[in-house]
């Protein structure tokens, strides 16, 4: 029975293996591909397509994405400094409240956490939002108009009060409180240092949501010198486009050394670059936070 028992366990960890070797590849290829492709000359992307190796060598995508290099790197500081602010002053907020949706002994903990699952379900509109952050909270061309908005999302609160009730024992809490700890010493010295796991993954979502964020500089910021990477890279690529469009529409070839295939490849690893080196170092939390912060209760 037990060699039976071995050998199932062993044909099902072949099987494992394999679902995740193939799920991993089917991951990574598209990857290699716009890797390779930022490196490869436009022209061999639109007569041979894309490739694993690069069949024509080129960095000709990144040198028009670093055109005007001052003006990208001004962007990658824009699109840091909202990402750490917001990530930071979120993470606060949001344990925050997590820790006083969790405790049991607050009355009204049960009407605010059907308030926050509310707006998931129904929301202003886009126009009553755009006007109450123009008009009356005057945060145009502010910094502040694509940092505010994503700072309470309620989906990651409700993963922060699920986590902290599973992961802070009450026990543990009312222990604390007859040695006399304040709730705010309780939610700095105990509730912070026991949910590690669930704050990494909600600032692994968070700073993922700010460094991608490309519509509240649409919406928001008029001047360029506050553009977030983001939407300044769209801002190139979209004039790449117009100018061969214009040329192809008059006859003229006015865009036929824009590399605008291999740019869009090489603006993606510019994107996407710092996120990768990133979450390494919060994978370890990640999926420990996400499965225990998704139980219900």
């Amino acid at each position: 029975m037990t060699i039976k028992d071995d050998r199932y366990t062993k044909l099902l960890q072949g099987l494992a293996y394999t679902v995740t070797v193939l799920v991993s590849l089917a991951c990574l290829i598209p990857f290699l591909l716009i890797l390779s492709a930022s490196l490869t000359a436009n022209e061999s992307i639109i007569r041979e397509g894309y490739h694993l190796i690069p069949a024509e060598f080129s960095l000709e995508g990144y040198k028009t994405v670093f055109t005007f290099p001052d003006e990208v790197l001004r962007a990658y500081g824009v699109t840091i400094i909202t990402t750490v602010t917001g990530t930071a002053l979120g993470l606060f907020l949001m344990t925050m409240a997590g820790y006083v949706l969790a405790r049991k002994d607050f009355k009204y903990r049960n009407g605010f956490s059907f308030y926050i699952y509310f707006t998931t379900l129904f929301g202003g509109g886009l126009v009553p939002w755009y006007i109450m952050m123009t008009k009356y909270l005057q945060l145009t061309d502010s910094l502040k108009a694509l940092i505010l908005p994503g700072l309470m999302t309620p989906f990651l609160i409700i993963l922060m009060k699920n986590f902290i009730r599973s992961a802070v024992p009450e026990e543990l809490i009312e222990s604390a409180k007859i040695d006399g700890a304040g709730d705010f010493r309780i939610y700095w010295r105990i509730v912070l240092q026991l949910s590690m796991p669930g704050i990494a993954t909600v600032g692994l979502f968070l700073a993922l949501h700010y460094w991608n964020d490309w519509f509240g500089s649409s919406l928001f910021i008029n001047d360029p010198h506050k553009y977030q990477l983001q939407f300044h890279l769209y801002n190139v690529i979209n004039s790449a486009s117009f100018i061969a469009n214009m040329g192809a529409g008059t006859g003229i070839s006015l865009g036929a050394d824009l590399p605008t295939e291999s740019t869009k490849m090489a603006m993606a690893i510019v994107v996407t670059g710092p996120i990768l080196f990133l979450y390494p170092f919060v994978q370890r939390y990640f999926v420990k936070g996400l499965t225990i912060g998704a139980v219900k209760g």
